[in-house]
């Protein structure tokens, strides 16, 4: 092992020795500096981490973890006897009998005003097993999506908590980060496509978690970049951010685009990736929709396509808007030739129309909407997105 790693297996940064704290602290963050604690909860993970005296972690120096499984021995028989497991921890079904293959270390809030062990904090190796294990179970048909996602989003937090705990910053480290970012970006879709109106704050959270994710993986490619070490993925995740600015619904980022991009190393301001968004957010702003959705459809990669799909129709709406306002009463609109450029089915751009208030008419078989509709108004709810349908005429 070179010194370089050496250093970041001991849990400090790679980067002269420096500690690192990610940003996307505070409330509702998922590991580093000081969350705000929230009313008391029947968590078991809090008691799980309390042993006998010890240095507080934000007083002692960055532990060395020592648990050599996904989650602690301490803490799996504490929630067996509390029966505080989750359907997708459980031995036969059975909610106080689990096992160190199924139970995963759960997210604890009060952490920071703790005391703590090194056998309660993973080191990084049992840290890429535990991530690997929940990425696999994200293909999982055996429950709801909306449980699957709960139990990773939790245990990811946690995840991200140990890494910060020992102030561990490497390649390794990176990846994880990189992995649960992709989490939060897959969820995204699909909690965009199964969410009904009472579960709206599943998906502001995985959002919240999503940008803070992003925030702190780039304070980590900051601090290997000082190691002359890169990602190879590191354009892509970089272009996640500028797509983040396609949804009217996303928090309010802290610097401004044009500042940020100033910020980039000139490796990522000049890659294919970032090329490819600031031009399709380019697009978006001029209200140039075919070509938006034409540079769609011919260069995003999966998790591009992933992330902007529940902005989509957002886009579109804003799209029906334009060709509302533009044009003459008596030089209707065909939803045939409209879905082809918005790309998306035509029974769904009726839809999409008749929910921003726009009437349509069949004529001769053919149906159209005429510009200047006083009725039209942007809906405050998105049908759900498909995301992009290529017609025949658009492939022609």
């Amino acid at each position: 092992m070179d010194r370089r790693g050496e250093a970041s297996h001991r849990g400090w940064s790679s980067s002269r020795g420096r500690g690192w704290r990610g940003r996307g602290r505070g409330r509702g963050g998922g590991g580093g500096g000081r969350p705000s604690p929230p009313p008391p909860s029947s968590t078991a993970s809090s008691a799980a981490v309390n042993p006998a005296p010890a240095s507080t972690v934000d007083d002692a120096a960055p532990i060395m973890g020592t648990c050599p499984d996904m989650c602690p021995a301490r803490e799996r028989a504490l929630r067996e006897r509390l029966r505080d497991l989750a359907v997708l921890e459980r031995v036969g079904g059975d909610p106080a009998r689990t096992s160190p293959s199924l139970a995963v270390k759960k997210f604890c809030r009060t952490i920071s005003s703790t005391y703590v062990m090194a056998s309660d904090i993973r080191p990084l190796p049992v840290l890429r097993e535990t991530m690997d294990y929940l990425l696999h179970l994200l293909d999982s048909s055996e429950h709801p999506f909306e449980t699957i996602h709960d139990f990773i989003f939790d245990r990811t937090r946690s995840i991200r908590q140990d890494l910060s705990m020992q102030n561990i910053v490497n390649d390794q480290a990176v990846q994880i980060y990189e992995n649960v970012v992709t989490f939060h970006i897959r969820s995204h879709q699909r909690l965009a496509r199964s969410c009904q109106d009472s579960d709206a704050s599943l998906c502001f959270l995985n959002m919240e978690q999503l940008t803070k994710c992003l925030l702190s993986l780039f304070d980590m490619y900051h601090v290997i970049h000082e190691s002359d070490s890169h990602s190879k993925r590191e354009a892509e995740y970089y272009s996640f951010y500028v797509l983040l600015h396609l949804g009217c619904k996303i928090p309010k980022m802290v610097d401004s685009l044009s500042l940020w991009y100033s910020r980039l190393a000139t490796q990522v301001r000049q890659s294919k990736e970032m090329i490819f968004v600031r031009n399709l957010l380019r697009c978006y702003q001029l209200g140039n929709f075919k070509r938006f959705f034409c540079m769609i459809a011919a260069e995003a990669t999966d998790l591009q396509l992933r992330l902007v799909e529940p902005f989509l129709n957002e886009v579109r709406a804003r799209a029906l808007m334009y060709f509302n306002h533009s044009g003459y009463k008596l030089q209707h609109h065909p939803l045939e030739h409209l879905s082809g450029i918005l790309m998306i089915e035509e029974l769904e751009l009726e839809t999409l129309c008749g929910i921003c208030g726009l009437e349509i008419r069949t004529s001769e078989g053919m149906k159209a909407f005429a510009p200047k509709q006083t009725s039209f108004s942007l809906p405050t709810f998105m049908p759900r997105s498909n995301g992009i349908y290529i017609s025949r005429e658009v492939e022609r």
